[in-house]
């Protein structure tokens, strides 16, 4: 079996968990105080399952907390980010559905770390 991706981000860290040709599921990490890129995919749905912490989940400009036992849910296009405002980590597993799920397919609007498409 082959080793699952695991990769440091700025804003926290995340493990692959299961992947194939029509799903992948991620456990993610978001440090205190950061955010992930407001971003949409071409090719995949979202499914996001917060597990620890709390935070503010802004899809398409709209903003909600969540906390421990929320379901959060992104079609294919809509944009997306979590911001942690609490003061533990927030974990969440992803479970994405679609046609491709490489990292590739984000498109970052807007992003702390200098990263937004251009």
């Amino acid at each position: 079996m082959s080793e699952l991706e695991k990769s440091e981000r700025p804003w926290g860290r995340y493990e692959v968990l299961q992947e194939s040709t029509t799903h992948k599921v991620k456990t993610i990490w978001v440090k205190p105080g950061s955010r992930l890129s407001y971003q949409r995919h071409r090719f995949r749905a979202e499914h996001w399952f917060i597990v620890q912490g709390s935070g503010v989940v802004t899809i398409d400009g709209i903003d909600s907390n969540v906390k421990a036992g929320d379901t959060v849910d992104f079609a294919i296009g809509v944009l997306h980010r979590i911001s942690n405002t609490g003061t533990e980590e927030i974990i969440f597993v992803e479970v994405q559905t679609g046609t491709y799920f490489g990292e590739d397919d984000i498109e970052r609007v807007e992003d702390d770390f200098g990263r937004a498409s251009q």
